[in-house]
């Protein structure tokens, strides 16, 4: 199998391009966790790619820039976990970046 045949199951939701007003999200470096489980995530078929984690009770969202050389990662500060799936709806409606 290659990858024109790969079924779209295997693809998951893709960040919108910016339109219009949105909200920009502060980026930082990884906050070191010693437990991070993934909520949800974005395709990593683009050159960036989203992930929204949980770790000690709180959420935050992982970018990773798909670099040459090396990924680069960044984080969010961390919300209650409600929030954190309401920043990740906005993110997936295009409304943050």
């Amino acid at each position: 199998m290659n990858d024109l045949d790969e079924p779209d199951r295997l693809h998951s939701a893709h960040v919108p391009i910016r339109r219009g007003n949105f909200r920009k999200l502060e980026w930082w470096k990884p906050t070191p966790a010693r437990r991070v489980r993934v909520l949800a995530w974005t395709c990593d078929c683009q050159a960036r790619f989203y992930e929204l984690c949980q770790s000690g009770g709180v959420a935050f969202i992982r970018r990773t820039v798909q670099n040459e050389d090396a990924p680069e990662i960044s984080e969010t500060h961390r919300w209650r976990v409600g929030q954190g799936w309401e920043t990740w709806s906005a993110l997936l409606t295009g409304q943050v970046r």
